[in-house]
């Protein structure tokens, strides 16, 4: 029997050396993905995922076309597999394969597009770093309900730090921010202080989903406004509004401001639960991060489906 599936794709900062290679021998899909994306690029992305040395793989130019690949080869393999995919959603960069799986944009326009964005990013982030003289960055607030991380930063803002943003809402005990280097840094002492869990800064190039990329945002304009955004075929979650979009050139306006804009995921989450006619949730891309922030919203199980072997067993 074929389960109903929902894929969840992952994001900037799961990224490795070596991800998706495995999908080249075992699915005819992701080896025309691996051509499309080598082309697109101008350069041969097998040869990169073997060769990038971690720094390398931690800029937003390189890990943005890197994981898209990885999480679109992971999709092409459960799909020939015989997964019926009947939702999907992404978190921050893995919305553009869980925009291709839904039939909103193609493999083709999708490179085009995370190979602008990646390089926006990066290029807003490495400017900000220019300025300032530490990279910008972001850090993982554990243990304060999302509400309570939002008034403190609202209150310490109002008191005088700059920099600060919630940027990315990922579970109810979860809140990742995005800043400057200074800002976050202060930040981190007054969260511990706070009565937080944890704080843990992320291994991302710059301060995303928030009003610190507004450049990026600009620069990236011109190339999302080539590209043709189609009704999805099967329900697609966004980021910005934490709810199923049905029209095409909403999810490219929405696109736009995601750039600036905090991930509500925990929102998606829900929606992709309330609405149900699911079996099973995978996690189609590489590591855990997303089965671990599901479990804490629903009883149905987020599999891991990021390499051929995990899809073999499922």
């Amino acid at each position: 029997m074929v389960k109903k599936t929902v894929l969840l794709f992952p994001g900037q900062g799961v990224q490795k050396r070596g991800m998706g290679l495995d999908f080249l021998a075992a699915s005819t899909g992701a080896k025309r993905l691996f051509e499309t994306a080598s082309e697109t690029m101008g350069r041969d992305m097998e040869e990169l995922l073997r060769t990038a040395d971690e720094e390398s793989l931690k800029r937003s130019d390189i890990a943005q076309p890197a994981i898209t690949l990885t999480n679109l080869a992971a999709a092409a393999f459960l799909c020939e597999k015989g997964m019926e995919v009947c939702a999907s959603a992404g978190h921050s960069l893995g919305e553009y394969a869980a925009l291709v799986v839904s039939g909103g944009i193609t493999a083709e326009d999708v490179f085009r597009l995370v190979k602008a964005r990646g390089e926006a990013m990066q290029k807003t982030a490495e400017r900000i770093k220019t300025e300032v003289g530490d990279p910008p960055g972001m850090t993982a607030v554990l243990g304060l309900p999302p509400g309570e991380v939002e008034s403190l930063i609202a209150a310490w803002s109002a008191a005088g730090l700059e920099g600060l943003y919630a940027a990315n809402i990922n579970s109810p005990k979860q809140l990742v921010v995005s800043g400057t280097a200074e800002a976050l840094s202060e930040a981190e002492k007054r969260f511990k202080e706070a009565g937080a869990r944890r704080v843990v800064r992320l291994t991302v190039a710059g301060p995303f989903h928030s009003p610190l990329m507004k450049e990026a945002a600009e620069e990236f304009r011109p190339v999302l406004e080539q590209v043709t955004f189609k009704d999805p075929v099967i329900p697609f979650y966004s980021n910005v509004t934490g709810t199923e979009i049905k029209n095409g050139e909403e999810i490219k306006r929405l696109a736009l401001l995601q750039i600036t804009s905090p991930v509500r995921w925990v929102d998606e989450e829900k929606a992709i639960n309330a609405a149900g006619g699911f079996a099973q949730v995978l996690e189609a891309g590489p590591g855990t991060v997303l089965q671990g922030l599901w479990k804490e919203i629903s009883g149905i199980p987020c599999l891991g489906a990021g390499t051929a072997k995990e899809i073999e067993l499922l």
